[in-house]
């Protein structure tokens, strides 16, 4: 892992799982990790914090600081207390390509390979430690009863509002088990959010260790956020305007614009249900228009082919036909790129992982790349905003400022839309990232305003800095 590093202060026996001679001794498979480098010492205090609050909490880490490795540590110690002949642990995964990624890297640090098992679609092997999808737990109510540890990975994407998911949490309620051992991750999570309540009320978070800290600690390369402004083209903003107008006259006459809200009159009939559906048809061709305006592709294109023509980039969009008019104009440019959706097999995926950076440099993706997928390496990115989502965007952030030998700063280039809701996502980002008005002066040492301005339509598709 490029984020463990091991320090120089500190004895090793501190970092380092001891020999079972030297402790309790547990015949449980978690018990056998060994980790190839020391835990630092904020990882090492997750784990104590975790344990004591009662083996129960989340730990709400930046992407890059070694969430997992601080999971496995958990669970081995929380095997040695138990002192059972057996741990059972379910690891829950919000993705089926994390399940093998984690099954990997429990071999990896020496767990016996015949007590891990998977759980999900067509493959059904329970083991000592199970990792499954959320989506199979929610079907599968056994592999909660009959576990001693649940490791809530990404726990955020199990809000109050995703309904299927939370089912989980009824079945933990309703088990007769009291020293069930509950531990969520993730790296971001709206502590005032409703949609949290039951995630926080049974793992409150124990310890906090953000981008910010990570960044002064040295162990995640320092984001800088590069905005990239563009305006929409005549057409376009009238397109714009026009959709705008239909939503705020509808939420002005339902006399709400909360889209939950509005979703609560699609069950009713008649006129009130047209409009909560037409509502929602003018929201999706706002952000349709939005993803796919013809600057904003413009100016990705300029950042791929102008700044980092020979370098491995991310570039999230929110929409798939977005993501595809820009591998058009790319194309068009005489540069390949390939496209990571969900609709892939796992084949055809690591084909395209494997020729990144030989055969093609800019990789696209609307949310697949988004969670547990590791390249430290790479340090560009480029968002094209439309999102209001905090966590989608700290998830971004976070594919690309893990550390890797001679890597700093991490480019986040930001391209967005003036006088839309694009500039809100602007300073999300800036957030996320924990950065401020210094981003403009490590700006100009980069010389981002040296990229090209399009001359379209004239003043309107002019792009700047």
């Amino acid at each position: 892992m490029a984020d463990q590093k091991a320090e120089n202060t500190g004895s090793a026996s501190h970092n380092i799982p001891t020999p079972m001679s030297k402790e309790r001794i547990s015949s449980a498979a978690i018990s056998k990790i060994r980790f190839p480098f020391r835990l630092t010492k904020d990882q090492l205090d997750a784990v104590d914090e975790w344990i004591t609050n009662g083996y129960n909490g989340s730990i709400i880490y930046s992407t890059g600081t070694g969430k997992t490795e601080i999971a496995f540590e958990c669970a081995r110690r929380a095997a040695i207390d138990l002192l059972g002949s057996s741990f059972t642990i379910l690891f829950l995964v919000p993705r089926i390509v994390l399940v093998e990624q984690n099954i990997q890297r429990l071999l990896k640090y020496g767990v016996p390979k015949e007590h891990v098992g998977a759980y999900f679609g067509e493959r059904k092997e329970p083991r000592e430690i199970t990792i499954s999808t959320y989506q199979s737990a929610a079907n599968n109510a056994h592999l909660i009863r009959n576990s001693d540890m649940i490791v809530f990975d990404e726990v955020h994407l199990v809000s109050n509002t995703a309904i299927r998911l939370s089912t989980i949490f009824d079945t933990i309620k309703k088990c007769d088990n009291p020293k069930r051992y509950l531990l969520g991750l993730t790296a971001t999570i709206d502590e005032q959010d409703p949609r949290y309540e039951t995630v926080l009320s049974l793992m409150p978070p124990v310890k906090k260790y953000m981008i910010k800290e990570a960044v002064r600690d040295k162990r995640l390369a320092k984001p800088v956020v590069v905005p990239v402004k563009v305006h929409l083209t005549y057409e376009e903003k009238k397109m714009y305007d026009e959709y705008s107008r239909k939503i705020r006259s509808i939420s002005a006459y339902l006399k709400t614009s909360d889209p939950k809200s509005i979703s609560s009159f699609l069950t009713k009939r008649g006129h009130i249900a047209a409009l909560a559906r037409t509502w929602f048809a003018n929201v999706k061709d706002r952000k349709k228009l939005m993803s796919c305006a013809h600057n904003k592709l413009a100016a990705a294109t300029e950042v791929i082919t102008k700044k980092h023509p020979s370098e491995r980039i991310m570039i999230f969009s929110e929409t798939i036909e977005s993501i595809q008019r820009l591998q058009e104009v790319l194309h068009s440019k005489g540069i390949n790129s390939e496209i990571i959706s969900a609709k892939l097999k796992s084949g055809e995926r690591l084909k395209i992982l494997s020729e990144w950076g030989r055969e093609f440099f800019a990789l696209l993706s609307v949310h697949t790349l988004e969670i547990g997928y590791d390249v430290p390496e790479v340090r560009v990115a480029v968002i094209l905003a439309s999102t209001s989502n905090m966590n989608q965007i700290v998830q971004r952030i976070g594919r690309i400022i893990r550390n890797s030998e001679g890597k700093e700063n991490a480019l986040i280039y930001n391209v967005y839309l003036s006088d839309t809701q694009d500039v809100s996502t602007l300073k999300r980002v800036r957030r996320a990232a924990d950065t401020g008005p210094e981003d403009l002066s490590m700006e100009e040492r980069l010389n981002t305003s040296g990229i090209r301005k399009p001359q379209l339509n004239r003043n309107l598709d002019e792009y700047f800095f």
